[in-house]
């Protein structure tokens, strides 16, 4: 409990599980709208019954779900931009193809101000 209290933890946080995560959501949210649409016959008998509340369950799962979709296309979009970025150097023309100022002939190329014996070397001071 002293580690909780200290904000040292006894041990590292796990890694996250990475999977297809827009299509949980999207399934989830398909799943919600099926059940709102599919009670919504039955408003009355739920009504009478004080279930009503179900019916709305459902349709606020499906906004969240909406909203939760949004989101994670979002998410995988920026993972995606990060993982082309670090595939190509760091660099991205636009184009999403690699050969932009990474390529060989470019700024990136031995030689530059970042190789050794040019300005950023540490050798020479």
């Amino acid at each position: 409990m002293s580690g909780f209290l200290t904000g040292n933890p006894r041990h590292p946080a796990p890694e996250p599980l990475e999977g297809p995560v827009v299509g949980t959501v999207t399934g989830g949210t398909i799943l919600w709208f099926a059940l709102f649409v599919l009670q919504l016959p039955f408003y009355g008998w739920y009504s009478d019954h004080g279930h009503a509340w179900w019916i709305w369950t459902c349709l606020a799962g499906t906004g969240l779900g909406l909203i939760g979709i949004w989101y994670v296309r979002g998410r995988d979009a920026a993972l995606k931009r990060a993982a082309a970025a670090a595939g190509t150097g760091g660099t991205d023309d636009g184009t999403g193809s690699p050969g932009g100022s990474g390529s060989p002939g470019g700024t990136g190329s031995p030689g530059g101000t970042g190789s050794p014996g040019g300005s950023g070397s540490r050798d020479g001071g």
